[in-house]
């Protein structure tokens, strides 16, 4: 992987919430300004759309007419929301990030699917299969949680779900930086500011074939129809994804995410979770050694503490990864962090850690210095 092409701080460990512009990205967004105020652009933005339709249906293995593009993530969940009308439930498990959770509330008593909440820590095949019944229609789940860093088992899940029921993934936490079994979900939704280094403007909105008989389009507007000027309302949708669109999307935002997602398959999904994995298990053993406790380190209630490298299997390995600190106060250990040069977050008492691939050992020295301060020679 071509580090050279990405220029993020040594010291930055927080793509779970803001991934800085690949170089490529951030010039196709500074020619983007430029066309806006040249001669009909609009040719050359399509353009680029296309490119990165292209893109997308090869990184999520599906044919281009399933993809679409929306503003955002949360665009995206509530057009799969709205998607889903009528009697029945949608499974959610209780943790969900909330961009994952609001769309299905509001929809609840407004002609949506009922919310069915699933209190487990990690979703299995055999909690789902635990929840199951003829009410359910839809489950909603992050592909990989914010705060855990644990990857749903996708494949499994859809398994037992079975194909009367729809499988919607939130991506957001892992689609171009672990391996994912995509073919797995019915609708997805992925922004591009994360992860994929292509800032804020555009998300990818996948919709399935073999689910568009499940599927209305609640959210389809104009840009959702076949010829939208030829007639009086309402025209048909547009068949696959795009008749959950409600107008153009964010052209220069789609030429970012375009380019950044054909880097991500330039360099491979496989070999960029390698090695985001192992710099996270350099981090995750760094915080260990320093008396840490790492969230999903066990089994609830096991107890005891886990050796470097003992942790969660292979597996389980994501970009996240959370630790506190016990006897100390989480705000400060984060103050610290960021006193030592590195970027983190803070949830409650778990300072969230999320390198990429291109992450250096120095973040790894750096976060061992912070965790053990020097001690004060007695006056």
């Amino acid at each position: 992987m071509n580090v050279q092409i990405f220029a993020e701080p040594s010291g930055y460990l927080d793509f779970a919430r803001l991934g800085p512009l690949s170089r490529a990205a951030a010039a196709v967004l500074a020619e983007s300004a430029w066309r806006r105020i040249g001669d009909m652009p609009l040719a050359w933005f399509e353009e680029q759309a296309a490119r990165t339709r292209s893109a997308a249906a090869r990184l999520l293995r599906a044919a281009e007419h399933e993809v679409a593009f929306v503003s955002s993530t949360s665009h995206g969940l509530f057009a799969a929301a709205a998607a889903l009308p009528g009697e029945g439930v949608v499974l959610l498990p209780r943790g969900e990030f909330p961009a994952n959770v609001y769309p299905w509330l509001r929809f609840e008593g407004r002609g949506g699917l009922r919310v069915r909440w699933i209190d487990e820590v990690r979703l299995t095949p055999q909690v789902l299969a635990e929840h199951l019944d003829g009410s359910v229609r839809a489950l909603a789940v992050s592909a990989v949680d914010a705060l855990t860093g644990y990857p749903a088992p996708l494949g499994a899940l859809k398994e037992v779900l079975g194909p009367g029921r729809v499988l919607v993934v939130d991506a957001i936490q892992g689609l171009g930086v672990v391996p994912l079994e995509v073919e797995a979900a019915d609708v997805l939704v992925c922004g591009g500011q994360k992860w994929l280094r292509a800032g804020w403007g555009a998300a990818l909105f996948l919709a399935r074939d073999r689910v568009a008989g499940l599927l209305a389009p609640g959210l389809g507007g104009w840009s959702g129809v076949e010829g939208p000027l030829a007639g009086p309302a309402p025209r048909p949708p547009l068949a696959g994804a795009a008749a959950h669109t409600m107008t153009n999307p964010d052209y220069p935002g789609v030429a970012a995410l375009g380019v950044a997602i054909e880097l991500v398959l330039e360099a491979g999904v496989a070999e960029i979770g390698r090695r985001t994995a192992d710099r996270l298990g350099e981090l995750l053993d760094t915080a260990r050694a320093a008396g840490a406790r790492v969230l999903l380190d066990a089994p609830a209630g096991a107890g005891g503490p886990v050796p470097p490298g003992a942790g969660r299997g292979a597996a389980e390995w994501s970009g996240i990864g959370s630790f506190t600190m016990p006897g100390r106060d989480p705000a400060a250990v984060h103050a610290a962090l960021a006193a030592a040069g590195l970027t983190t977050t803070l949830r409650g008492e778990w300072i969230r850690l999320s390198p990429h691939a291109t992450t250096s050992g120095e973040a790894v020295q750096r976060l061992a210095a912070a965790l053990h301060p020097p001690r004060k020679e007695p006056s």
